[in-house]
């Protein structure tokens, strides 16, 4: 529960406070530095809260021999909190490093504003995903189920 709320809320304060503080700075090259000093401190961060989340839950629906919630309806929420994970994953430790990084990098420098503004609407999105998938969790577990 705690990786989440560091995951999460590392997400929501990256989305509704830095990437607009950034994109507020008037030179390309202070909005580029500052991203790029700041994304590596936090990148450490939500690589190792990601891994732990992801390590904790699967060993929760281990012990708990929880599988088969995969199977039914009303545990909607475990498979979004899954797919979430799985996204979280895949940008930070696979398309990131790999990719994402060194193309930001050149979008940046063609248009900052715009690219600026691409990674911002992509953080809201990940955000309200997130968001619902949490609410979807404190639902589940006091047996609200929506369907």
């Amino acid at each position: 529960m705690v990786g989440v709320v560091l995951w999460i809320g590392g997400v929501a304060f990256v989305t509704t406070v830095l990437i607009p503080a950034l994109r507020q700075l008037p030179s390309k090259q202070q909005r580029m530095d500052l991203f790029e000093s700041l994304e590596g401190r936090f990148g450490t961060q939500a690589k190792l809260v990601t891994l732990i989340t992801g390590l904790s839950g699967f060993y929760m629906l281990d012990a708990m021999d929880a599988w088969n919630r995969y199977q039914q309806e009303g545990f909607w929420w475990i498979h979004m909190m899954t797919l979430i994970w799985a996204i979280f994953t895949l940008v930070l430790f696979v398309l990131e490093p790999l990719v994402l990084h060194r193309w930001f990098h050149q979008q940046a420098q063609l248009n900052s504003q715009r690219s600026f503004l691409l990674l911002h609407r992509m953080h809201y999105v990940l955000l309200f995903i997130s968001l619902v998938a949490v609410a979807g969790a404190i639902a589940g577990v006091r047996g609200w189920t929506f369907i």
